[in-house]
């Protein structure tokens, strides 16, 4: 799924690739899907976007966002992007299909579920968009130590687990449920583990494993579970994932085990991360 180290990867991918390029065509739900979302009416991208050249993009929390002549192209986790070169064949089946004069094309596909949105610059009012847009990225100096005990030091977050506070409410835009299993896993703690229990020591370790742990995803391109632009698994090798459950730990030699949790499924070493 699309988390913070694939939107950059992809982002920066996408500057590399077809920037500077003129939009020619662009088909919207051509194949249906229950849980596509779009902004307004699909049936209008082409008429929003034909004949716009794009200017850039970036990638905000679990978002890439392209923006083109006064448009804005954005897609959310759950959304595979693919580039096709001139000659390429397309995929049968997609969400979104954007082709370019000089006959290459970027493809939107929904995988569970996901958003393609394409607008007016200043259109869309999405919460997720907004706040991702507006807090800090864990991989910039904007988040800083001062930031992290800002988040961690509220009563409410002494309540939760090491997984909700990392994960939910958008309180780290683009760390999800993905990422996050490395992240703990690096500094010793447990995802279940209460933030209360949590000393200094434990504190510090996680506030630089965010850090250098997303910093390592983003160096190497994204992770080796997910894909980038050009359909190509990302360098980072996944420590936690479903790839490692029942394999020895490299760290310590302890079984790596999986467990439903929070809606989702958590992964853990018995004997770095004790509850």
């Amino acid at each position: 799924m699309l988390e913070l180290p694939e939107a950059f990867t992809i982002a920066g991918q996408i500057n590399s690739t077809i920037l500077g390029k003129t939009i020619m065509n662009v088909t919207a739900a051509q194949s249906p899907h229950k849980f596509a979302w779009f902004f307004g009416e699909p049936e209008g991208y082409h008429g929003l976007l034909s004949g716009k050249t794009v200017e850039r993009a970036e990638g905000f929390g679990g978002m890439v966002e392209i923006k083109a002549g006064g448009a804005v192209i954005l897609v959310g986790d759950g959304v595979g992007l693919r580039y096709h070169a001139q000659g390429d064949r397309h995929p049968q089946k997609h969400q979104l299909l954007i082709e370019f004069e000089d006959f290459s094309a970027v493809s939107a596909s929904v995988q569970m579920y996901g958003g393609i949105w394409c607008f007016k610059e200043g259109e869309l009012d999405n919460p997720y968009y907004k706040v991702a847009k507006e807090k800090p990225s864990p991989i910039t100096p904007q988040f800083d130590r001062a930031y992290y005990d800002s988040l961690i030091s509220l009563l409410d977050m002494q309540k939760l687990s090491a997984k909700a506070f990392l994960a939910t409410e958008q309180r780290i835009p683009g760390l999800g449920n993905g990422v996050l299993q490395d992240i703990l896993y690096n500094c010793g703690i447990h995802p279940k583990r209460k933030v209360s229990t949590l000393d200094n020591r434990d504190i510090d370790s996680l506030f630089n494993s965010i850090k250098s742990t997303l910093s390592q995803m983003v160096f190497e391109g994204g992770r080796d579970t997910e894909r980038d632009l050009f359909g190509c698994y990302g360098g980072y090798r996944t420590r936690l994932c479903k790839n490692t459950v029942d394999k020895p730990c490299g760290v310590c030699g302890s079984t790596i085990r999986k467990a439903s949790y929070m809606g989702g499924s958590i992964y853990f070493c018995e004997g770095c991360q004790r509850l």
